[in-house]
Order: structure tokens, then sequence, then C-alpha cells
């Protein structure tokens, strides 16, 4: 059986097992924002496989030491560490030599690196006291806590990308023709020091491949397949966090879209985003919630408007997986690997938007349609099964 190969056999037919050490930014107990989705996505992987994972995250405010040791509970890891930033040193002139000047050396733009005062020393001191097969970082932003490390010489650096940074930047940062230029110089330039890419689309897969000597695997997203309940309390479900794609596509929804509802259809919102979508007497609002499924199951309508952003919308993948129909804007279905009869019904009209809403929740043939076509796509390329295979081959198992 093919998941058994995770295991090496030495000559004498001892069996080691394989030691990995996971970097994460956040906090991946936080489900409603898709990046943790991902990374809990991975580390579910790991424990099937029966990897030896140690974990590797930022502490704050959302991410203690008490959610190191829930993970632990769970079996998701062996051990966990949390990178904090050390306090500004009284010798200026040590941290300039030990911390500013190698940066400089190394990172064209200063957009693409996240590390602080700190964190390379004790990411340092990790390495140092385990040995590990694989080292995965998650984002190119915090590739500098991988870079020319001599405790990882025999280690495989695998990045997973998660989004392709320059066209986010680019929209944020309105950059010019030679700016972009140099910030996809810099992309390119820190994806080349990993042994192995993953990208979440083909869109990105192409856009790699064409300017790195490296692997490149397309690994999408899965989650396990699941069931609706007959009862459904809400008409629509929105899910999204706080990044600035998201704020920018929650009100042109509330501005441009929701003026156009009938105010009897039921709107919940789940996430960070809940801090900018209107109090409405139809629309409630949840900031956290520890499991989603409980009020995807009783939902009837996904939402994702997406103005801009680049890669896989989690959201989607997430709502598709219950069979949910999904109306998206054009970037919603961004990552999918099959952009029509997919049960995502895609505008970037405000009018036609509201129309397509009002005709899934009153027409229970069309309804159905589009649902059958979520739950065939979702079958078809996001079960855990053929995800996990791709997984394997990154491996080598």
């Amino acid at each position: 059986m093919r998941h058994l190969l995770y295991y090496i056999y030495t000559h004498t037919h001892k069996i080691i097992m394989l030691n990995l050490l996971f970097f994460y930014p956040e906090n991946p107990l936080l489900k409603t924002q898709g990046n943790n989705a991902r990374a809990m996505a991975l580390l579910n992987y790991f424990k099937s496989r029966s990897f030896v994972v140690d974990f590797v995250g930022i502490a704050s405010e959302c991410f203690l030491d008490d959610d190191i040791e829930k993970m632990k509970s769970q079996r998701l890891i062996r051990k966990g560490f949390l990178l904090y930033e050390e306090k500004r040193k009284k010798n200026r002139f040590r941290k300039y030599f030990d911390y500013f000047l190698p940066k400089k050396n190394i990172i064209k733009v200063k957009d693409f690196d996240r590390t602080k005062s700190g964190y390379k020393k004790q990411f340092n001191q990790i390495l140092e006291q385990n040995q590990y097969d694989y080292v995965v970082v998650s984002y190119l932003l915090w590739t500098e806590i991988i870079n020319d490390n001599p405790n990882l010489v025999n280690t495989v650096k695998i990045v997973d990308t998660h989004d392709f940074l320059t066209a986010h930047f680019a929209h944020f940062k309105k950059l010019s023709f030679f700016e972009i230029g140099e910030y996809f110089e810099t992309e390119m330039q820190l994806a080349n020091q990993y042994d192995k890419i993953i990208v979440i689309s083909n869109e990105e897969k192409y856009i790699f491949e064409q300017f790195l000597g490296k692997p490149v695997h397309m690994i999408t997203h899965s989650v396990d397949k699941k069931e609706l309940s007959e009862h459904k309390t809400y008409d629509l479900i929105y899910v999204a966090s706080d990044n600035g794609h998201n704020v920018k596509s929650c009100r042109w929804f509330f501005e441009k879209v929701y003026p156009l509802l009938d105010k009897n259809i039921t709107i919940l919102v789940v996430g960070k985003i809940t801090n900018f979508a209107p109090d409405k007497e139809n629309v409630t609002k949840i900031s956290f919630i520890d499991n989603l499924d409980e009020v995807y199951c009783h939902s009837r309508v996904g939402l994702c408007p997406m103005l801009s952003g680049t890669g896989l919308k989690i959201k989607v993948i997430e709502a598709l997986s219950f069979g949910l129909p999904v109306i998206c804007n054009t970037r919603g279905v961004d990552g999918l690997l099959n952009k029509s009869n997919n049960g995502c019904l895609v505008t970037d009209d405000e009018t036609h938007f509201a129309k397509q809403i009002e005709l899934l929740l009153s027409d229970s043939q069309y309804y159905q349609k589009v649902s059958t076509e979520a739950k065939i796509y979702f079958d078809a390329h996001h079960n855990v099964s053929s995800v996990y295979d791709n997984f394997d081959k990154l491996f080598n198992f």
C-alpha cells in the first residue's frame, strides 16, 4: 500500500520515521481564515503519513503557548515553538551588523521579508537541537529564516507559496512596470533558494515553472466531503478574513448588491470581515467559530465577492464540499481546475449578482442543477485522497 511508503527502511530493516519542521506564522486553529485552513490541511496530511512534526509559529495575541498545547493534544505535532521579537538592543551598531546589514544583501525588496530581530536566531537554536529530513516554510515572505543556514545542508527545503506575491503587491502598492520587475525578480530569487516549490493553482505553476529550475508542484486544497442539513437557518453564508482584498470586496457587496436584495433573505457573515460588514436586521455576524461545518451545513448558498487577489479561494472549496452553489466575481474562481460547470456562478455586475442570488433561492430545479455541478467538481478535484496522492509525490512516497 502506497501510504506505507512514508517509512524508510535501512539495510537492517530498521524503521526510521521522517522528521519534518513546519513553519507557519499564524495560528492554524483559527479556521475562519482560508490560509489557516490550508495550514491545517498540511498538518492533517503529515499526521496521516506519520511524519514526526515540529511546528514553528510567530507569537501574537492570537497565537499563544496554550494553542501549541492544543495542537499537541490533537496529535498534530510533537513539539511546538513560538518566535518572539527581541527588544531593541542598546548596542545599535551590533544590531546593524548582526541583523540589518545581512538582510540588505539578501532581499532587494523589503516587502518580501517579514522576519524581525531575534526570529532567525531563535529558529537556528531549534535547528541546532533537532535534525530534520524536511523543512516546510509557508510563504516566501519568511525565506530569510532558512537562508544560508548550515543546519539545513542535508535537509530538503520546501516552500508552500500560498499566493503569487508580486501580483498582490502590484495591486495594493500600484507599482509601475519597472517596480514590478524588481518585485518579480525578488520573488523568483527567493523561490530559488528552496529545493521544491508548492503552488496552489495551475496559473501560479505556469509562472514559477517558466523562471525556476526547481520542481514546482501544483497541489490544490482538500477538505473532507460534507453533508448538508435539511434545516436551513441562513440563505447566504459569507466567510472571510479582513485582508485588503476581502475588505474592498465586502464593501462592494454591501454597497452595490445588498440594496438590490429582498430584505427577507438571511445572510450570515463569519470571520474577521465582520468588522467591515454593516449592522443590518437580516445580517448575522459571527467573528469567530470553532467549527465552520456547523454553519455551512445550515446554509443554502455561498458568497465569494472578490474584486481582486490571486490564488485559490479556500472559502469556495469549503462551500463546494457541502454542495453549496457559490456566487462570486471573476477573481473568485482563480485557482479552480475547471472554470465552468463547477458550482460557481460568476459575474462582476452587481445587478446580475443579485439576480443570481434570488434565482437560486426561488427556483429549486435551478438550485439542484448548480448544487450537483458543485458536488461533481469537488469530488473530481478536491477530495482528500487525490490531493494526498499529490503530496505523496512531493515527498517521494
